[in-house]
């Protein structure tokens, strides 16, 4: 007879990937073990096993689950019945309350990524491409005449956003949602600015 499925499954399974997430972060995820996670989740290692076969399977669940939402957030926002200044700042402010409270799963992303299988990488590195696409997409539009023909440049003035928007990460970490909100305006006024002078 197959084993129900507990009502509170995706709850443990949340709590086991917020718990792994710290751990990974802290310890480096070569030198976490399933014990290190059971404690930190205050459950048994048996308990963990339940749920993930293996340190890789958590791993990789916790990066696509981290990953796909966020690429799903910023995609999510269009310059449809917005001007794309507009779709811009939305943007870039979405990427900023999306980081809050993820500081341990954005360290993980950057350090564990290439622990985990080819295949693997290439779905992680999947989502990372559809928002540095969408991003690059609203660039372009506000500012065709400066980009058309020069996808060097417009990848360039993407990554550079990015780049902020991860240095707020990196250097305040626990900043609140007021604090994102104002780096989202200072973010977004320079990019635009800066696009007029390119």
């Amino acid at each position: 007879m197959a084993r129900t499925i507990a009502k509170d499954h995706g709850e443990k399974r949340a709590q086991i990937l917020k718990s792994a997430a710290k751990v990974f972060a802290d310890q480096g995820f070569d030198r976490a073990s399933m014990a290190m996670l059971a404690r930190e989740c205050g459950i048994s290692k048996a308990n963990i096993y339940h749920y993930y076969d293996s340190k890789d399977a958590l791993l990789y669940d916790l990066l696509d689950n981290y990953l796909s939402n966020l690429r799903d957030r910023i995609c999510a926002i269009t310059p449809d019945g917005k001007s794309p200044e507009d779709a811009l700042r939305e943007i870039v402010l979405e990427v900023l309350l999306a980081y809050q409270g993820a500081d341990d799963e954005h360290r993980v992303q950057s350090a564990g990524l290439a622990a985990l299988p080819e295949e693997q990488q290439k779905v992680l590195k999947s989502y990372q491409r559809d928002m540095v696409g969408h991003m690059a997409a609203v660039l372009a539009r506000i500012a065709p005449e400066r980009f058309d023909g020069h996808p060097a440049k417009l990848r360039a003035a993407t990554m550079s956003v990015f780049g902020m928007l991860n240095w707020f990460y990196m250097w305040n970490p626990g900043a609140d949602e007021a604090a994102r909100r104002d780096y989202a305006r200072l973010v977004s006024d320079l990019t635009l600015g800066g696009l007029q002078t390119l």
